[in-house]
């Protein structure tokens, strides 16, 4: 039988706009602020768990991305005033030197920097004049969405495409899929499409059916 492989990056690509805010809106109107020249500060921090949307605000800045997971040693750094570091705890010894030159540099030309990581630079294991200027700028927590907030964004998305999912299948994923909003964000788009396809309404068999095809692709 053929198998449905989803597509985990979301259909539109993360923005300000599609961010789900939750209980997030003074960081995002700080953020917003920030990134319209409100503010002077060279440095923008956001920290917070894993699933929290840090990745979605580095990306939606406009801002040179690149994430430290990938590139600890910041090797594809260039010259850009507008940078955007993620995991910026990950950053190995070449690249806490490289980032640190790179601020130094920021402030020199009036540019900005964007990071995000677990913790608040204070509490990073990182060089000690990096964790210093990384935090002298502004530091902002973002809080994971609850299960009621998750619920109503994914109820909204669904009802954009004109799909009908009831409160117990809005349950059900909760519970069985992966919890991050931009993993049920795709999900969403591939249920839409599952339907469509095979002409079903969704069902908690239907979606038992979806989630062991991915998980088995």
């Amino acid at each position: 039988m053929r198998q449905l492989i989803l597509d985990l990056q979301p259909v539109n690509p993360p923005s300000l706009d599609n961010f789900v805010v939750g209980a997030n809106a003074e960081t995002m109107a700080a953020l917003c602020a920030w990134l319209g020249g409100a503010r002077n500060d060279t440095v923008f921090n956001l920290h917070g768990e894993s699933g929290c949307g840090r990745s979605h605000l580095l990306l939606a800045s406009g801002f040179e991305y690149i994430d430290a997971n990938d590139h600890p040693a910041l090797q594809d750094i260039t010259d850009t005033a507008q940078l955007a570091v993620d995991n910026v705890d990950s950053l190995n010894a070449e690249g806490q030197i490289a980032l640190f030159t790179h601020f130094n540099r920021l402030k020199m030309m009036a540019g900005r920097l964007l990071t995000a990581g677990a913790q608040p630079p204070a509490h990073l294991a990182l060089r000690e004049d990096l964790r210093t200027r990384l935090g002298s700028g502004l530091i902002y927590r973002l809080q994971p969405l609850s299960d009621a907030e998750k619920a109503e964004a994914i109820a909204a998305q669904a009802r954009e495409r004109a799909l009908k999912l009831s409160p117990e299948a809005i349950n059900y994923l909760l519970r069985h899929a992966p919890r991050d909003m931009r993993t049920l964000s795709a999900f969403i788009v591939a249920l839409d499409r599952y339907t469509l396809e095979h002409k079903r309404a969704v069902t908690l068999p239907l979606l038992r059916e979806l989630l062991t095809l991915e998980t088995t692709a």
